[in-house]
């Protein structure tokens, strides 16, 4: 690398840098940083994780199997990939769904958004923030703080069992509908306790805006689901923040271009640039108009202005959806409790076809593609993770930052950043290294 953007200003400063296994995340990634007299020779984020072949494991299964398996693939972001597999299936063999099945639906796939996100900013993110290397000493520090954010992941745990039968690889959803109902009483329950949330996720609100966050910005391409009626994260199109371009669903591929690079076995992406962001704070900058107002006075608070190019505030969106996602799960249970609840039928006719289908999921947005013969067997699979989306566009980050970094920093704080910076993107690296495909001619 030779630009002038990859050289620091006013150093010669020599530094090489080797993170092996950045902590803190779902993975294993590595860091390695070559800088020779103020110029970035080598910057690479290396994927070290093996090749997940979750695609061939659904390989002449029934369709109804298909999402109970890929939801293997993370047990972190199960819900997620179960519930784009059933979009998906339902899709190529032309299924339709009840409005009862989406509200559950949507519920469930929020309930993962608190859970997750809870995780990643109490657990994983915020020690960077307050100068500390784990959880353990802000636990010390801050006891009622972690408290409520324990508080939080028990409450979105036990929604996520509620709904779906058990908080990891939820058995009760399925193909059109669901094998068993959530019992109502439970759901009451569930709804009591998401409004007493409500006070303490305030104060956690509180005690993140007295946070302090790295001031480095680059524009990017960010890309999310996108609905004119709602806050997208069940369903939309296809959006770009570079084009303002729609792309539906089924073509996907347009969108993730993916390819591969020799330092990471997980697929990288591009669109319209170099690389694109998606996640939490993609969704906000697209779709701020649709949060929920609660969420909005949040962003204010934090002082969340769109469009942001601070990737570091990734977190600071994953606040907002946490808010977003509370009152939004306290207005759709509302309308679910006033539902007759009953069970659909749920049999339905093997047959060829193929479908696609794109969810929000915490990290971003998710692709799955499936495809059947006449007798209904899957002969096709294709996955594609926020992360492996991602990736490119953390390298790149850095690749940015570091030279600006350098003459401001010793190698242990560059060290460092870079390290909060991967971690502000909440990988799940895991999940992001899939199959390759190779022909030979």
């Amino acid at each position: 690398m030779t630009s002038d953007k990859n050289t620091a200003q006013g150093t010669t400063k020599t530094v090489h840098i080797k993170i092996d296994h950045v902590t803190r995340l779902e993975g294993h990634g590595s860091i390695v940083i070559d800088i020779e007299q103020g110029r970035v020779e080598n910057l690479k984020l290396e994927i070290v994780e093996a090749n997940r072949f979750f695609e061939n494991l659904v390989m002449g299964v029934a369709p109804h199997d298909v999402p109970q398996i890929v939801s293997r693939i993370c047990g972190i972001c199960c819900v997620g990939h179960q519930l784009a597999a059933i979009k998906a299936v339902e899709n190529a063999l032309k299924l339709s769904i009840s409005p009862q099945t989406r509200l559950m639906r949507v519920l469930l796939n929020e309930s993962q958004f608190l859970q997750s996100h809870a995780l990643h900013l109490y657990f994983l993110a915020i020690p960077d923030y307050v100068g500390v290397k784990s959880i353990l000493p802000l636990a010390r520090s801050h006891p009622e703080l972690i408290k409520k954010a324990l508080k939080l992941k028990k409450l979105a745990n036990d929604f996520t069992t509620i709904l779906g039968g058990r908080a990891l690889h939820p058995m009760m959803p399925t193909l059109i509908g669901w094998r068993k109902l959530p019992d109502k009483n439970k759901l009451q329950s569930l709804l009591q306790r998401l409004y007493e949330s409500v006070q303490d996720i305030e104060q956690m609100v509180d005690f993140i805006s007295r946070l302090k966050w790295p001031d480095y910005e680059r524009q990017t391409e960010y890309v999310s689901l996108k609905h004119a009626d709602e806050y997208a994260l069940y369903e939309g199109r296809i959006y770009s923040s570079e084009t303002e371009e729609f792309v539906e669903q089924s073509d996907y591929r347009q969108v993730s271009n993916e390819f591969t690079v020799a330092h990471s076995t997980a697929k990288w992406s591009r669109w319209n640039r170099e690389s694109y962001m998606v996640g939490a704070l993609a969704r906000v900058n697209n779709n701020y108009e649709q949060l929920l107002p609660p969420a909005k006075a949040v962003a204010d608070t934090l002082d969340l202005r769109v469009p942001c190019y601070n990737p570091y505030k990734n977190n600071l969106a994953q606040m907002v959806e946490i808010v977003h996602c509370t009152y939004h799960c306290i207005e759709t249970l509302e309308l679910l409790l006033k539902e007759n609840m009953h069970l659909d039928d749920l049999h339905y006719q093997p047959a060829a076809g193929r479908g696609a289908s794109a969810i929000e999921v915490p990290r971003g947005i998710l692709f799955h593609e499936y495809g059947f013969d006449k007798n209904g067997i899957c002969n096709h699979a294709d996955a594609v993770i926020p992360t492996s989306q991602n990736i490119n566009n953390i390298e790149q980050d850095m690749k940015a930052f570091v030279p600006k970094m350098l003459p401001l920093m010793e190698k242990e704080q560059l060290a460092a950043h870079m390290e909060m910076l991967l971690r502000a993107y909440d990988p799940c690296i895991s999940c992001s290294v899939h199959m390759l495909d190779v022909h030979f001619v």
